[in-house]
């Protein structure tokens, strides 16, 4: 009965904080969550600077995740990991321009660290960014751009048929305009691309990311980010020191009940 008790002892004093293999439970600073790029085949290992960057993709030149091949192949390439935009037929030249934006974010952008989760049996990534704040009216821009452009169903990264090898529209749908779709621009930003955006009004205090901005601009994204990053960070230590102090408490009881058994006899 003693050596059950040690080993419960021992067992606890040892205690560590696990995780589910998500690469932010390892970090230990922002400034390491804010120098990871997303773990893709097309991503950098950590931001750069590269010497130019193609057309919607340059406000990211200063600090980007992607080279600039990859910038420019994201622009004449047709489909995109087999992704084909006119699976309804050609998207309207300033849909596709939006959807070429968000593309952009998705291979260039240094700002996602903090909504960066784990994914398994995916052959482009390791990783995705899940619920990173868009701002309404970028949000609300794309929306307008699109609303009457075709597609038959809501989830692009799930819903396909993939049977053939390529994206293709499930035999039990049809397509119709996003606006009947996705029925109005909140449910489109969020459900297209499997809720890797979450769309927040323009005033949250929190901040909330532009898609896009002028090349030479700074990055609007970076002090959201940062922010968000900090507050991570110091809820992970709050969570390992009140982990900590149920470990001492426990370890506590069970000396007690040892020294009290150890009485007995």
């Amino acid at each position: 009965m003693l050596s059950l008790w040690i080993f419960v002892i021992f067992t606890l004093s040892t205690m560590v904080v696990s995780d589910d293999g998500n690469r932010l439970s390892t970090f230990t600073s922002p400034e390491e969550i804010m120098n990871a790029c997303m773990l893709g085949i097309s991503h950098k290992t950590s931001p750069g600077p590269e010497s130019e960057l193609f057309d919607k993709c340059k406000p990211w030149k200063k600090r980007s995740c992607c080279t600039e091949s990859i910038a420019k192949d994201i622009h004449v390439n047709k489909t995109w990991y087999k992704m084909d935009w006119d699976h309804c037929g050609k998207l309207s030249d300033k849909c596709r321009a939006r959807f070429v934006q968000d593309l952009c974010f998705y291979e260039c952008s240094p700002n996602v660290g903090p909504w960066l989760v784990k994914v398994d049996n995916m052959k482009i990534r390791k990783e995705r960014f899940v619920n990173v704040p868009l701002c309404r009216n970028e949000c609300d821009a794309w929306w307008e751009d699109c609303v009457d452009d075709l597609t038959c169903i809501e989830n692009w990264a799930r819903h396909f048929d993939w049977s053939s090898g390529i994206p293709q529209c499930p035999s039990n749908t049809q397509c119709r305009t996003f606006r009947e779709v996705f029925k109005n621009s909140t449910n489109f930003c969020e459900k297209v691309w499997d809720h890797s955006w979450q769309v927040v009004e323009d005033t949250d205090p929190d901040g909330c990311f532009a898609m896009w901005w002028m090349e030479g601009a700074e990055n609007p994204n970076y002090e959201i980010a940062y922010r968000k990053a900090q507050r991570l960070i110091s809820s992970a230590d709050s969570i390992v020191l009140c982990s900590s102090w149920n470990c001492f408490y426990l370890l506590f009881v069970c000396i007690c009940s040892v020294f009290s058994y150890v009485w007995y006899l």
